[in-house]
């Protein structure tokens, strides 16, 4: 399948745009006259323009059963196959310009990549959404019955793809989006301004004029209001523009969203993929009672501006509702936090007060060598916030362990609850400072696969009691191994059969009738021992004659016994693989039905069912031939 033919001149423009202006002026500049420079840069445009050709002639992308494949290079050919596995995110990217002439960029993300994996630039806009769609249904397995008769999906036209059906769990209201951008602030302005005015770069020195002391601070006063007032305004230009139309749903197993004024996104978050909720608040979103939820995967998020996998599910909502859509995705429960030991407050006090000496320092040497008549104790009316300031902040640090989940609090200006399924733990870390240390307390760090662990502001419980903190971190493990195994349980159910495998597919893995006529034997991870305990059906077969369990004969035509297996006291019954004439030293021919794999190898039902060890040389009644070692 080929790009858009409108993405050439996009992708030329795109490129040489700059080096055209820039050409066109040195050349005019020179006196080689108007023509000379518009060739110049004429030559320059069409250079790019047949290079975007045959850019565009030899890039070619495919989706295949297993990968999606994307072909490119001009000079040097570069061939990539995407396993649809791997595949965490499709995000589909739109700018005004590309809206005005039709074509979209899809930029692919997997796991643990540190950038896109893979991008197309540019197709239509409805190729893109089929591209999407199409793409995590073949990765979820589910379009095998859907896409019968079609080898790729550019067999299909754009509206025949048929998705999971959409339900609409969060779309911004006008209020909300408003006080978006009113509890926004952007202080890149701010730095940029201290960095020039610091002396590094003597760009304002120029600008200050003599004046006395009192005049320089009444304007230097004047001047950080207008510059916070600047950056709060652009702040809330930002968020608007990043924020407005946006939508979030749920499709099938995977999140959907939609956003952006000038720059229009749209994506999916697959929720198997999630590895972090994070919900965040300030002081000024807390008195108005609202808070963000944001949805951390693995890798790197196309789209997020450098903010690696993290991606705003609802970026403002009432407390209550952003909850409410968190217990969506992960149900958590509701939290009641463990707080640090009380004494710490005293460790937080001691740091903001070295703060306050550090300023009062700063401020003193200020009016030693630059101004004299400096007020450099100002600074010390901070020590009045110390107390109160380690105290909030004790307050608003803790942890609670779930039933399934890890759930940690940190910081008050900017507060996130970090909530971490326990199957999604890397490692446990248990970190102490030297100050740390001295205080008898530690942390413990829930690391995870998502891009915040790299940048250290993972879940953590900071601050707690040596023993306490040695406890959790044992519990973590623990908890972390369970719930590995009940994962790995869920995903690895399988079944044992003799017979074809469509009559199975097509009767389904709860048609017990299709399934007894087959010979088949279900083993459900979740229900092992019941099924072991009466692996031939004689507890139904009793219950329906009255003969109790012991004497219920197999509903089985082809082999009856007098009394079922005898029941270990561990409750589960082991195969006599001694019986069967398979090689076992060989794998099996497994084949994956989508909700269950099975066992293609006849022989498997022919393995007897023993109640427990037997006794060196005894055999149990109805063993007509020894064993393969005893002959």
């Amino acid at each position: 399948m080929k790009l858009a033919p409108q993405s050439v001149p996009y992708r030329a423009l795109q490129k040489v745009s700059g080096f055209v202006v820039i050409a066109f002026f040195v050349a005019n500049s020179n006196d080689w006259g108007l023509p000379a420079a518009a060739a110049a840069g004429g030559a320059i445009l069409l250079a790019a323009l047949a290079y975007e050709t045959a850019y565009y002639r030899r890039f070619d992308y495919e989706l295949t059963e297993d990968t999606l494949d994307i072909s490119s290079g001009v000079i040097s050919r570069r061939e990539r196959e995407i396993p649809y596995r791997r595949i965490q995110n499709v995000d589909v990217s739109q700018s005004v310009i590309q809206r005005a002439i039709g074509i979209a960029a899809v930029d692919l993300e997997t796991a643990g990549g540190s950038s896109t994996e893979g991008s197309i630039r540019f197709v239509k806009p409805d190729e893109a959404t089929r591209l999407r769609r199409e793409v995590q249904r073949r990765k979820s397995g589910s379009s095998a019955a859907e896409s019968s008769g079609a080898e790729g999906a550019g067999e299909t036209a754009a509206g025949d793809a048929v998705g999971p059906a959409e339900e609409e769990l969060f779309a911004i209201s006008p209020g909300e989006l408003a006080l978006v951008g009113a509890l926004s602030f952007d202080g890149r302005l701010i730095g940029l301004l201290v960095f020039l005015s610091s002396g590094s770069v003597p760009v304002l020195s120029g600008f200050i004029p003599e004046a006395s002391a009192a005049a320089l601070t009444a304007t230097a006063v004047v001047a950080v209001g207008g510059l916070f007032l600047v950056s709060w305004v652009l702040g809330a230009g930002v968020a608007f523009s990043n924020y407005y139309g946006f939508r979030l749903s749920r499709a099938g197993d995977e999140l959907r969203y939609e956003r952006g004024l000038f720059r229009r996104y749209s994506g999916s978050i697959p929720t198997e993929k999630v590895q972090t909720l994070m919900v965040s608040d300030n002081p000024a979103k807390r008195a108005l009672g609202y808070a963000s939820l944001s949805i951390e995967t693995a890798g790197y998020a196309p789209g997020q501006s450098g903010d690696g996998g993290s991606q705003a599910a609802v970026p403002i909502a009432t407390t209550d509702r952003v909850y409410r859509l968190a217990h969506e995705v992960e149900s958590f429960g509701t939290p009641t936090f463990s707080r640090p030991p009380k004494r710490i407050r005293w460790r937080y006090a001691v740091r903001y007060a070295l703060v306050v000496a550090v300023l009062v320092g700063i401020a003193f040497a200020i009016d030693w060598y630059v101004t004299p008549d400096l007020p450099w104790y100002g600074p010390a009316i901070l020590l009045l916030a110390v107390p109160p300031a380690a105290h909030l902040k004790w307050k608003h640090r803790g942890y609670w362990l779930g039933d399934d989940h890890l759930l940690t609090r940190n910081g008050f200006w900017s507060r996130t609850v970090t909530v971490v399924p326990y199957y999604r733990i890397q490692t446990v870390i248990d970190s102490r400072t030297i100050f740390q240390r001295r205080w008898n307390v530690a942390t413990i760090v829930a690391d995870t696969a998502g891009s915040s662990s790299l940048g250290g502001t993972s879940a953590a419980a900071v601050d707690f009691e040596l023993e306490e903190a040695i406890e959790l971190r044992e519990t973590l493990q623990e908890r972390l191994q369970s719930a590995l195994t009940t994962h790995r349980d869920r995903r690895d159910r399988f079944e044992w059969f003799e017979g074809d495998v469509d009559e199975i597919v097509e009767s389904g893995p709860d048609d017990d009738d299709a399934s007894d006529a087959a010979g088949a034997e279900i083993a459900d991870a979740e229900d092992t021992a019941d099924a072991a305990a009466d692996p031939t059906g004689a507890a139904e077969v009793a219950d329906a004659t009255g003969i109790p369990d012991a004497e219920a004969t197999d509903v089985d035509d082809t082999e009856e016994t007098e009394t079922g297996p005898e029941i270990p006291d561990d409750g589960v019954v082991r195969p006599d693989f001694s019986t069967s004439e398979r090689d076992y030293s060989e794998p099996a021919e497994r084949i994956d039905t989508g909700e269950y794999a099975v066992d293609r190898f006849p022989s498997d039902a022919d393995v007897a069912h023993r109640g427990g060890e037997r006794e060196e040389g005894e055999k149990e009644e109805g063993d007509d031939e020894p064993a393969d070692d005893e002959k």
